[in-house]
């Protein structure tokens, strides 16, 4: 006969061993849960995460600076545009002191105008004949003012010919000197016709 004692204790061992599993079972099931949540959230890349918002810099007048830098920066570094020089002859074949006086107040007056504009310009008298004796040192009635002329106007130059220098060295048996301001050409003439067919200006007083 099977003592009931017994009976009790087996089954009340029983009873504890089937409410003891389920709990332990539960704790190893809630640890495995949030890794398995991790696993599942790296291997979906469809999850959402969360990123951190980058805010834009406000514009401000940078780019109209920059326009108007670029602008100034291009307009200093163009290239100036150079003017064409004026270009005139004046020539003088005659002994007269007043036509020489005239020649002389035409260059001064052109001269002066043209550098009053800012505008370059080169002019030429050019002598020959009689004209000849506005260069020379020992007959030039305006020796003293192309001298003051020369030094305040360099775009004034001065050109003698040496045809009419040879010829007056012959008639008069002596060198022909000329003021420091003079340069000799070969023909006075040819040199008034040369520069008109450059594109100089041609005034005869």
């Amino acid at each position: 006969m099977i003592n009931p004692k017994l009976t009790i204790a087996i089954i009340g061992g029983l009873a504890m061993v089937l409410l003891v599993e389920p709990s332990a079972q539960a704790q190893q099931d809630n640890q495995l849960i949030p890794q398995m949540s991790e696993k599942n959230q790296a291997r979906d890349p469809k999850q959402p995460t969360r990123r951190m918002h980058v805010s834009k810099p406000v514009q401000t007048h940078t780019s109209k600076q920059t326009a108007a830098t670029r602008a100034a920066m291009a307009q200093a570094t163009k290239p100036e545009i150079v003017k064409k020089p004026h270009q005139l002859i004046l020539q003088v074949n005659s002994n007269e002191p007043a036509m020489m006086n005239l020649t002389l107040n035409n260059a001064t007056n052109v001269a002066q105008y043209y550098r009053d504009l800012g505008e370059p310009v080169s002019i030429e008298i050019v002598t020959f004949g009689p004209g000849l004796h506005m260069l020379r040192d020992d007959t030039s009635p305006v020796k003293p003012r192309i001298e003051v002329l020369a030094m305040s106007n360099p775009e004034i130059s001065f050109k003698a010919c040496g045809n009419t220098q040879e010829n007056m060295r012959k008639a008069e048996n002596k060198d022909i000197n000329l003021i420091p301001q003079a340069t000799v050409v070969k023909s006075g003439v040819v040199r008034v016709m040369e520069l008109q067919e450059q594109g100089w200006s041609y005034v005869k007083p």
